[in-house]
């Protein structure tokens, strides 16, 4: 293989990717596979694993902590994807026409987007903060934002929606570019309203970058953890618990390694009918797909 003439650089190319290769059969293929083993087995890191079959899944699915949690995870993917979609696409359409100072409104975007989370969660705990936040403040009401089964949701979506806006929207600026500009302009002449040309021509041209984007939002905002683990633990009384925090707990708080391994898989079969979902009904909106 390495000698083939007609590729030379075939062996050097091998020696430069041989640390990434090892690092993701280390970090990620052999966990992956040795995990979905430990999903049949009990086990506590201190003792012998004890082979229990099924007996993981079948408990999850008899255990009403678990329909609680996964209705949380669901509850807040689907806002989250929905507003994360959503607004930046409304944004983008502002961004994209030229005006003064559209390029700082770009980068100020964004910049939630690289910004560390664990920065992003203490500011924004301060922010949700019922006694000193500025939320509050600005509200002039007393709302225990983080506190409050009520609404301890709403601000974990509404953050997560925040950090997600500027990726997103530059995304969609950068689908607003391979768009022939005739062709609004040409609609336009025509006779036809903005909104007939956004929903008629913008949005179908846009459909493969919209679609892009769902399909990623949704497999990030099922895998949720260091927002929950750094705002809300959970809480309060299970109100903010998702699939991934929950594992986390039963495997480094419980030690139920096996339960945790379990509810992983869970979870990667949730994710991938989904995407399978999407995918299959992409040729019912998604243009150019046939």
């Amino acid at each position: 293989m390495f000698n083939n003439s007609k590729y030379p650089d075939n062996k050097s190319a091998f020696w430069f990717l041989l640390p990434c290769l090892l690092g993701c059969s280390v970090f990620i293929i052999i966990p992956v596979f040795f995990s979905f083993g430990l999903s049949f087995y009990d086990w506590n890191l201190l003792t012998t694993p004890h082979f229990v079959k099924f007996d993981n899944y079948i408990e999850l699915f008899k255990e009403p902590e678990f329909y609680q949690v996964f209705k949380n995870t669901v509850v807040y993917a689907i806002f989250t994807t929905l507003f994360g979609v959503l607004i930046p696409l409304f944004l983008a359409d502002i961004l994209n026409r030229k005006f003064m100072f559209s390029d700082f409104f770009k980068t100020a975007y964004f910049i939630p987007f690289i910004t560390p989370m664990l920065v992003i969660a203490l500011i924004w705990a301060w922010i949700f903060d019922p006694n000193i936040g500025f939320m509050n403040y600005i509200l002039r009401t007393n709302i225990q934002w983080l506190y409050n089964p009520d609404t301890a949701m709403i601000a974990v979506i509404a953050v997560s929606v925040w950090k997600l806006i500027g990726y997103n929207t530059v995304i969609l600026i950068g689908g607003y570019a391979c768009i022939n500009s005739s062709l609004p302009e040409a609609a336009e002449i025509d006779g036809a309203n903005k909104l007939q040309i956004f929903f008629r021509i913008i949005l179908p041209l846009l459909s493969p970058v919209i679609f892009f984007l769902l399909i990623v939002t949704t497999i990030s905002s099922f895998q949720i953890f260091d927002l929950i683990y750094l705002m809300t633990q959970g809480g309060p009384n299970g109100a903010t618990d998702v699939l991934v925090y929950w594992l986390y707990k039963n495997s480094f708080e419980y030690f139920n390694i096996g339960r945790a391994s379990a509810a992983a898989y869970i979870l990667f079969i949730i994710i991938a009918v989904l995407s399978l979902c999407q995918w299959a009904v992409r040729k019912l909106w998604v243009y150019g797909e046939e």
